[in-house]
């Protein structure tokens, strides 16, 4: 193919409708044709990007590999087409009006009077097209945040409505993703918001050529011949789509109600038969998981689980992966400061994620200590890596009073301290260490053997504070392992307990890399730690 296809995904009625999952659906499909995909989203908000957001507004950050901070939505797409994404894969109108702006203050355009049209919208699509240019995909599939209606869309919309006149008609296709309410008095799943989103999207001037009808009961043919005759769309491209209790599912549910084919029809694709077996068994192999494996995640977020995302699904893709059924123990942080045990002892393992600011911080110190002294697995992500080097330094080493210098600065003993280059910085975006870094591995370690002996790895990283190399030797004197370090040796990058199941923690983040087919080696390696940990505390239960 020389020119690629472009799918639009909209969304409408309500927010948080699946409009992700769906794009990252679509691409799975057409991958399975043997096409080459790229998924971007457009984000109408006015910040540059979401990594001085609070995950209480945006869920998680995911980082990409050349260290852009992104919509959580992104990670979905890699996980579900193993694509690894870029910095153009995100757009937000912050990035598209500042970028607009600088042109105009250097005098770009020639002293023009600066509109959204069409001058924002121009940005728009030199940067969707951008995407196809630097990834040489097949199709781009564009999501566009928020849902039809909203103020601060209209600019992303027109752009996607101006793209069907740049480009040839049968190059462009449109998917709306919608909401039916079900009124429980009368047992009915309601067309009529569905018909009022569309009629906005129309009004705008995009008739969407598929429907994706989202909602939480089965649907029947007279619904969706209903929703086909008002909305003006085929009756074979109204899908429904409902409520599965598996999210890897949908490209499965979606194919099987011919989205696949009709897609390929209209945008006159390869018609290749679709290679979804791979993609089945391991749906089977998710579901026929049975044994039961308690995890506990210990943050400040957890009442928001989208502030976790990637780490439950690495989490989960490892557990299922190994005929364990995970289940997922929400422990706030907070909590463990008021009771030092708070369930910890039924754990089969432990995860303590990433995350910034003092709040929590010695809640997860808790159960660090916990975890260290009763030999349950633990693995420390960025923060927690951070947080099981305080924990060991205090209560090991005997340094009391160690910490972070993110915490307390000045401090007499920060174990955790800015990098040389990022002191003076006043800036919080975009200025840690962001994206993907090589590690070397030290032989016959926790790590090593997890990464089968590899010696160089590479992982993407988002912090900006780093173990304190003054504290080294007396780290190792104690039983600390530094199993992972830059190319350099000046940076820690993983720190592991000797003599303990499993007690590692990592500066970088490994669950952005890990895949539904393709667990993370570290995700694998402490899932089978806790799976060995289960073994044992039944085995004991049943004596007892």
């Amino acid at each position: 193919m020389t020119r690629p296809k472009y799918i639009f995904c909209t969304g409408g009625v309500v927010s948080s409708v699946g409009k992700g999952v769906t794009a990252a659906a679509i691409g799975r499909i057409l991958k399975a044709r043997g096409l080459k995909v790229a998924i971007q989203k457009l984000d109408p908000y006015l910040n540059v990007d979401p990594g001085t957001m609070s995950p209480y507004q945006h869920g998680e950050v995911f980082v990409t590999s050349d260290g852009a901070e992104t919509d959580l939505d992104l990670g979905h797409y890699e996980r579900f087409t193993s694509e690894d994404l870029n910095r153009t894969c995100n757009v937000t109108a912050g990035q598209v009006y500042g970028h607009v702006i600088d042109k105009e203050r250097r005098g770009d355009y020639l002293g023009g009077t600066i509109q959204v049209v069409p001058h924002i919208t121009n940005e728009i699509k030199r940067r969707v097209i951008l995407v196809g240019e630097e990834s040489g995909a097949d199709v781009i599939i564009v999501e566009v945040g928020g849902t039809v209606g909203d103020i601060e869309g209209l600019p992303f919309l027109e752009a996607i409505r101006q793209m069907r006149m740049s480009l040839r008609r049968k190059d462009t296709l449109y998917v709306h993703v919608t909401y039916l309410p079900y009124i429980g008095a009368t047992g009915e799943l309601k067309t009529k918001p569905t018909q009022h989103s569309v009629r906005e999207l129309r009004g705008i001037g995009i008739q969407p050529h598929v429907i994706i009808a989202r909602t939480d009961h089965r649907v029947n043919r007279e619904v969706l011949d209903k929703i086909a005759l008002f909305c003006d769309v085929d009756e074979e491209a109204v899908i429904p789509l409902v409520t599965t209790d598996l999210l890897y599912d949908v490209p499965l549910v979606l194919e099987d109600a011919g989205l696949g084919d009709y897609i390929v029809d209209r945008l006159k694709l390869p018609a290749t038969t679709p290679d979804l077996e791979r993609w089945r068994a391991m749906i089977a192999q998710m579901r026929s998981a049975e044994k039961p494996l308690k995890i506990g995640i210990i943050g400040k977020y957890v009442e928001l689980h989208d502030a976790y995302m990637s780490v439950k699904e690495a989490a989960f893709h490892a557990a299922t992966a190994l005929d364990h059924r995970i289940d997922i123990r929400w422990i706030h942080s907070g909590d463990l400061e008021k009771n030092k045990d708070h369930g910890l002892r039924d754990l089969d393992g432990i995860i303590i994620p990433g995350g910034f600011g003092y709040r929590g911080v010695e809640g997860k110190i808790v159960a660090a200590r916990y975890a260290r002294e009763n030999d349950i697995p633990c693995l420390g992500l960025c923060l927690g890596m951070q947080v099981l080097s305080i924990e060991f330094a205090r209560n090991v080493v005997g340094l009391e009073d160690a910490n972070s210098s993110e915490f307390e600065s000045p401090g007499k003993h920060n174990i955790i301290d800015l990098m040389p280059d990022q002191r003076g910085i006043t800036d919080l975006g975009g200025t840690m260490r962001l994206g993907l870094y090589p590690c070397h591995l030290v032989s016959g370690t926790i790590a090593a053997n997890a990464y089968a002996e590899r010696e160089v790895i590479e992982e993407r990283h988002r912090h900006r504070f780093e173990f304190n190399n003054t504290y080294r030797t007396a780290f190792e004197e104690n039983g600390a392992v530094f199993s992972g370090l830059s190319p350099d040796g000046r940076l820690v990058e993983i720190v592991e307990i000797k003599d303990h199941p499993f007690m590692l923690g990592c500066q970088f983040h490994p669950e952005f890399l890990s895949r539904p087919n393709e667990p993370h080696p570290l995700f694998k390696a402490f899932i089978e730690a806790a799976i060995d940990r289960c073994s044992v505390r039944t085995t004991e239960t049943m004596q007892t």
